[in-house]
């Protein structure tokens, strides 16, 4: 099953592989087509009442294949207002072969009449909120007629991301939906057709751009609605933290703070003015800071936990107690990965381990990536937390759900690029649940590395990433 936003996210990364709209409007065309010669024979009275979207689109594509029907097309609204260009090519096409087409400007228009078969293609999967005229209107005349009501992909009224359906929605006898089916179709009294339209299944398994339309970013928004995030990270190391942070600012977050040891906090600040660096005592994090880290977490949407740590014993044990302390989302990478697979946590984490990092939190790998996707998933099971594996193929999975990314380039070998997708993961995962941060995250930062060495050829930096990550996630 798939919400309405999820099956937009397939729609484009389908186009994104090659099999674009238009393509798959023809193949939902020819399925409503099938779904009309199932329930009327041919020479019956079909009405087609199509809106100004691709749900219309689909059904102007249909009426292209009943020729043998008395054939009516009613669209709602006028033809310069046809919201996408696949949909406005396939009403021309039906001007251009002279088919019976009619535009209704506003309900006083409507008249349904007495077809034998009337097809709702009104509005689709992305609508909420009750039917506004002339669609209220042609729905109650639907409802209200003899004739037998077929709706493409969804009724119109239907919200496909709860399965709601509005007081005032098409009551079908049949519905034809396509790829999968949405929430709230098993609870009609209508008979339901889930149509295969050749969508691959690689646009499920991939991340794609698609992907990229779970973003969004109100232009409203206020200083800190779009996520702050905190790294505890440094000692042994300046450089990591400081590229999650300023990754993560980047990524979209609003404000990333720095907690790390005094001993190298100046530095970490020289790196960029926009990090908030919070000081504590001493040289590496040790238990006696959790209390005060746990507390300075808290207030932050995300933590970012492990860039530059070290591997002392002293600090490995401050991570676990950090992590047993914490109820948020963390997103836990180097160091701090091995406690992951015993610690005991409210926390929801997302683990950025590489191969060998994750066969030393006892996970398997494989050189196949399908093999390796099928054992990332079984360990992620296991641990309960979100993983994302990287590699030329990174995997991501919650245990349930396991999506590949393929961006990036044997450039991104060099140190410091796992610490720019820590800090990218944890600002998206202010936003998003944690499986859908993961693979916009590892998507992402292969594709900022790929934009950068387009852009300069070989020779890849970790500091180049940062720049290139805001024009990947939004354009």
């Amino acid at each position: 099953m798939l919400t309405g936003s999820e099956m937009a996210v397939v729609d484009e990364n389908a186009a994104a592989l090659g099999v674009p709209r238009r393509q798959l409007m023809e193949s939902s065309g020819n399925a409503v087509a099938r779904a009309v010669r199932e329930h009327v024979d041919p020479g019956s009275s079909v009405t087609v009442v199509a809106g100004r979207g691709n749900n219309g689109g689909d059904a102007l594509v249909a009426a292209r294949f009943l020729d043998d029907y008395d054939l009516r097309i009613c669209l709602l609204g006028r033809p310069e207002t046809i919201t996408t260009d696949i949909s406005r090519a396939n009403w021309d096409a039906l001007q251009s072969a002279d088919y019976p087409t009619e535009q209704v400007r506003d309900s006083a228009g409507f008249e349904l009449g007495d077809p034998d078969l009337a097809v709702d293609a009104m509005l689709g999967t992305g609508i909420s909120g009750a039917l506004r005229e002339p669609a209220a209107t042609a729905a109650a005349a639907m409802n209200d007629a003899e004739a037998t009501v077929l709706s493409v992909d969804v009724p119109s009224g239907l919200n496909c991301e709860t399965g709601a359906l509005v007081d005032n929605a098409v009551e079908a006898d049949h519905v034809v939906t396509f790829h999968d089916t949405k929430p709230g179709l098993d609870e009609l009294a209508a008979s339901v057709t889930v149509a295969d339209i050749g969508i691959p299944e690689a646009a499920q398994r991939f991340v794609e751009r698609g992907d990229l339309q779970r973003l969004s970013r109100d232009p409203a928004s206020h200083k800190g609605d779009n996520g702050e995030v905190l790294v505890v990270g440094g000692g042994p190391y300046t450089g990591a933290p400081a590229l999650a942070g300023q990754a993560a600012l980047r990524a979209g977050a609003d404000l990333v703070r720095v907690a790390a040891p005094d001993a190298v906090a100046r530095e970490i600040q020289g790196y960029s003015e926009n990090l908030i660096v919070r000081a504590y005592d001493g040289d590496r994090l040790a238990p006696t800071h959790v209390d005060w880290l746990a507390d300075l977490a808290a207030d932050h949407d995300t933590l970012v936990l492990g860039p530059g740590l070290g591997g002392a014993e002293t600090t490995v044990d401050a991570v676990g107690a950090l992590l047993e302390r914490f109820a948020g989302t963390a997103v836990v990478d180097a160091d701090a990965l091995q406690v992951v697979p015993e610690v005991e946590t409210d926390a929801e984490l997302v683990c950025t381990p590489h191969q060998g990092e994750l066969v030393k939190m006892g996970g398997e790998t494989s050189d196949d990536w399908r093999e390796r996707a099928d054992l990332v998933e079984a360990f992620a099971a296991d641990v309960g937390h979100t993983l994302l594996v990287k590699g030329a193929y990174d995997i991501v999975s919650d245990g349930e759900r396991t999506r590949v990314s393929r961006t990036g380039n044997a450039g991104m070998t060099v140190g410091g690029t796992g610490d720019v997708l820590a800090g990218v993961t944890g600002a998206l995962s202010c936003v998003l649940e944690p499986h859908h941060a993961a693979a916009v995250g590892a998507y992402a930062n292969g594709a900022a590395g790929d934009t950068v060495v387009e852009e300069y050829g070989s020779g890849l930096v970790a500091t180049d990433l940062p720049e290139a990550i805001p024009s990947v996630l939004w354009g």
